[in-house]
């Protein structure tokens, strides 16, 4: 199902940079790449393969994820879990997330033609963005980049998520 997912946003985000120059599609394609590798990171967390099966079988069915508190009583796993664990292990995942969230939801970033969202950021979060996109893309090569311009690494960022999504399921299967 992962993999399935993964091989289509592949697909729509080549198709959406061959031919436009759209933003919001591509970055909630992206974050639904993120969505997957944060759900196998929080999988290979778990030291139990009983309960990562029961988890899986739970996507499955179509219910959500509960685990066992250390009080014995049940608690959903949220998106926030799983982010606050892969950005413990990953360290960019946060920020990436948190921009591809406001790109789902209708919001002020919508209206990237006439305002550069980029800008709300804190300068902590566009520090971490641009410092990221350096070290893992290359660019951009100054301190206030445009929306357009970060939106043109959107195949790069999508790629490596889905490299290390793909490495991380090969992991799984292995334990």
């Amino acid at each position: 199902m992962i993999r399935n997912r993964s091989e289509e946003n592949r697909q729509a985000i080549n198709c959406l940079f061959s031919s436009t120059r759209l933003i919001s599609p591509p970055i909630s394609i992206v974050r639904q790449e993120l969505d997957s590798m944060v759900r196998v990171i929080y999988l290979l967390s778990l030291n139990d393969p009983a309960e990562r099966r029961r988890l899986i079988e739970s996507t499955l069915r179509g219910e959500k994820w509960r685990i066992k508190t250390t009080k014995g009583r049940w608690k959903e796993v949220t998106d926030r879990d799983m982010v606050d664990l892969s950005q413990r292990l990953e360290g960019w995942t946060l920020s990436v997330y948190k921009f591809g969230c406001a790109f789902i939801h209708l919001s002020f970033y919508h209206n990237y033609l006439t305002e550069d969202p980029f800008n709300r950021l804190s300068d902590e979060e566009k520090h971490n963005i641009i410092s990221h996109m350096r070290y893992y893309h290359g660019g951009p090569n100054h301190d206030n980049p445009d929306m357009f311009e970060l939106a043109s690494y959107l195949p790069q960022v999508f790629h490596k998520i889905a490299d290390n999504l793909r490495c991380y399921l090969e992991e799984l299967e292995r334990e």
